[in-house]
């Protein structure tokens, strides 16, 4: 075993502990699969990183994502808390306008937005979900057909139903079958916009019960979300990038949500999760949050 630089960095938080913690192995080389899997594991978080150099030209380093039950193509809070530890370590880009990650599904390209790192949201695939998988959901999250609003099988790397409710309370007090979800193979995320009569920007706010598990100095925000993904082993995200990445080109694209906003995730776990969304004029969407490092040594592999 080697004794190798490591960070556990909190993402989609300026607050150390409100957010989705990622274990990164900055220094990836020679650790193979199996010992990668076990690592993983073994942190029992939703998502454990392991950096190194780059097999193509244009990308600043390489990065391997593994949940506990298996490796991922893609994911948005690794991206970010990956990016943030490789610079926090001494990390130089190629170019100075950007950061550019290799992962499985391609170069992903990431940008400074102050203090805070916003990736470009890979391309999403979305169908509409058959009526037979819906209502097993629906059923699994013990929810009723009206409110349900709209659903979309949403593809940007790792594959997600996605689910808009009627109202940010729906998704703040669901109590999903974990079970039965992981039966249907299918992570699920679901959103839900502030009630009629709720002030704009206040959803942080809506549910009191949910709300007193989480005190931080996170913004007020327009969506809130919650990510469900026993089929890989995490029964619940805390706060999920590649979810809201196709989440935001769905709901923007069909009109649901202006072409900036900020999603909340995590207050039922005791987090207060921000995730800072933007189009751009080229029709570009940008996941944005902050990452904070609350772990920094070494790790023998």
């Amino acid at each position: 075993m080697t004794s190798r630089p490591f960070k556990q960095v909190d993402v989609f938080t300026s607050t150390p502990y409100f957010g989705n913690p990622l274990a990164v192995v900055l220094d990836g080389s020679g650790i193979d699969d199996a010992a990668m899997q076990r690592f993983a594991a073994w942190t029992n978080l939703s998502e454990t990183t392991f950096i190194l150099p780059p097999t193509e030209p244009a990308a600043d380093y390489r990065v391997r994502i593994f949940t506990p039950g298996g490796e991922l193509p893609f994911a948005g809070h690794p991206t970010l808390g990956s990016c943030h530890a490789w610079l926090q370590a001494g990390g130089k880009p190629k170019a100075a306008a950007q950061i550019v990650q290799q992962s499985a599904v391609g170069l992903v390209a990431i940008r400074r937005e102050g203090e805070r790192l916003a990736f470009a949201a890979p391309p999403v695939r979305r169908i509409a979900p058959s009526p037979t998988l819906l209502a097993k959901v629906a059923a699994a999250l013990g929810l009723r057909a009206p409110q349900i609003v709209a659903a979309q099988l949403l593809d940007n790397g790792p594959a997600w139903l996605g689910l808009l409710l009627n109202d940010a309370d729906t998704v703040l007090t669901l109590k999903p079958d974990h079970r039965a979800l992981r039966e249907l193979g299918q992570k699920v995320g679901v959103a839900g916009l502030p009630a009629a009569d709720d002030s704009p920007r206040l959803i942080g706010r809506s549910n009191r019960e949910a709300r007193a598990f989480a005190r931080s100095e996170e913004a007020p925000a327009d969506i809130e979300v919650r990510a469900f993904a026993a089929p890989i082993g995490v029964e619940e995200d805390p706060v999920t990038g590649s979810f809201n990445a196709s989440l935001a080109q769905w709901l923007i694209a069909d009109g649901h949500l202006p072409e900036s906003y900020v999603a909340a995730q995590g207050q039922t776990l005791g987090r207060a999760g921000r995730v800072h969304i933007r189009r751009d004029a080229d029709g570009q969407v940008w996941v944005g949050g902050d990452s904070v490092t609350c772990v920094d040594g070494t790790v023998m592999l």
